[in-house]
């Protein structure tokens, strides 16, 4: 059993692409803003901004890197898998949310200007 999640977010800078050992692996980062709620006299506070970093790898890794570029909306699906280890004889513990699967949602300014761009106008 897994743990899975959907986030929905824009993608904070262009995806990273590198080939550790031979295989794809794209790391980048959705950020959102999300409702913070009100204060004790009932004011709304600002928003908060939730970012997460997701590793997505081969064939998944590589339509990322060549088809997101920052301000890209995206639809992840992702499990959470532990990353564990020790420093200096201490535990440190962690995880990453691996891509599952991701949908293209609405391109960020960059991708609005390099299509407007294509069509001539």
């Amino acid at each position: 059993m897994s743990n899975t999640l959907i986030f929905v977010g824009r993608v904070a800078q262009a995806p990273a692409l590198t080939r550790p050992s031979g295989t794809a692996v794209c790391k980048f980062t959705l950020i959102r803003n999300e409702y913070a709620g009100t204060d004790n006299d009932g004011n709304v506070r600002d928003e908060r901004t939730v970012s997460l970093q997701f590793t997505a790898f081969q064939k998944r890794a590589e339509a990322l890197a060549k088809n997101v570029m920052e301000g890209d909306q995206l639809i992840v699906t992702a499990r959470i898998e532990n990353n564990n280890y020790q420093k200096d004889g201490v535990d440190v513990y962690g995880f990453n949310f691996v891509v599952e699967n991701f949908e293209f949602g609405a391109p960020g300014p960059r991708k609005r200007a390099q299509l407007a761009e294509r069509a001539g106008g």
